[in-house]
C-alpha cells in the first residue's frame, strides 16, 4: 500500500467519531505504530482536523472531511448548478457557504481556463421563497440539534395559530420552502410553509427521536398516502 493510500485509509478509520488507538489502526493497516504516529502528524500538518495524542487515541474532530477526488466537467456543472440554486434560494448563511464552495472549486480545478465563471447557469429565486429566509438558520439548527420550535403560523386560508413543532426536514419546491415537522398541537405530521411563518423561536426544550415521530416515519406516511391516492377508484 502506498503512503497516500494509507493516509486516506487512516482518515476513513477515524471519521466515525469514535476514539481509535494507534495500535488498532496499525494492526488494521499492517504497519508499525511508529508509522501511524508519523502519518497522523502528516495529516494534522496538512490541515486534517484529527484530535488526540499518542497513548490516548485519535478521532476526526469535524463530521465531514472530503479526501481529494476527481470530478468530470459534467459533475462540476452539476455541483455549480446546485450551488447556484443555494445562492439564490436559501438564507444568507447558506448562500455564503455555497459561494465559498465554488470559490474553492475554482481555485483547485486543474482545468480552470475551460471553466466559465458561472458554469453556464443563472438561477433567480421567487420573491415568495425569500420571505422565509429569516427563519431558515434557526430551523436548520433545530433540525441538526433536535430543538423544539414555537411558531406563529398563518395557513393558506389565513387562519393563524401558535404551534410547538419538532422540525424534521426542509424542502424547496422551486418557489417556496416548507418545513416538515411533528406538530405537538395536532399530534401528527404537518408541512409548514416557511414564508407563511410570522414568528419562530426556540423553546429551550430538546427532543429525541421517537418511534412514529421521525423523518423516516413521515416519509413512509407520505408514500402510503400517495399509494392510497393512486389506488383510489
Amino acid at each position: 500500500m502506498q503512503r497516500s493510500e494509507r493516509l486516506a485509509e487512516i482518515v476513513e478509520i477515524v471519521r466515525d467519531g469514535r476514539l481509535h488507538l494507534a495500535r488498532d489502526i496499525a494492526n488494521a493497516l499492517e504497519v508499525s505504530v511508529r508509522t501511524i504516529y508519523r502519518d497522523i502528524d502528516t495529516l494534522v500538518a496538512s490541515g486534517v482536523p484529527i484530535d488526540g495524542e499518542r497513548g490516548v487515541g485519535y478521532l476526526l474532530r469535524e463530521p465531514i472531511f472530503l479526501p481529494p477526488m476527481a470530478l468530470s466537467f459534467t459533475e462540476l456543472e452539476a455541483l455549480s448548478f446546485g450551488m447556484s440554486i443555494v445562492q439564490a434560494a436559501a438564507d444568507t448563511e447558506l448562500q455564503e457557504a455555497a459561494k465559498r464552495v465554488m470559490d474553492k472549486v475554482g481555485q483547485h480545478a486543474s482545468n480552470r481556463r475551460q471553466a466559465p465563471k458561472s458554469w453556464g447557469f443563472g438561477v433567480y429565486a421567487f420573491e415568495r421563497a425569500q420571505e422565509g429566509f429569516r427563519h431558515m438558520p434557526l430551523i436548520r439548527r433545530a433540525i441538526r440539534e433536535g430543538l423544539k420550535l414555537k411558531i406563529d403560523y398563518c395557513s393558506l386560508d389565513e387562519r393563524t395559530s401558535t404551534r410547538v413543532i419538532r422540525p424534521l426536514q426542509m424542502e424547496y419546491w422551486g418557489h417556496v420552502w416548507t418545513c416538515s415537522a411533528w406538530c405537538e398541537l395536532r399530534h401528527d405530521f404537518r408541512a409548514f410553509r416557511i414564508d407563511k411563518t410570522a414568528a419562530c423561536e426556540a423553546t429551550g426544550e430538546k427532543f429525541q427521536p421517537e418511534a412514529g415521530k421521525t423523518i423516516e416515519d413521515y416519509l413512509k406516511h407520505v408514500a402510503e398516502q400517495l399509494d392510497r391516492d393512486r389506488n383510489r377508484p
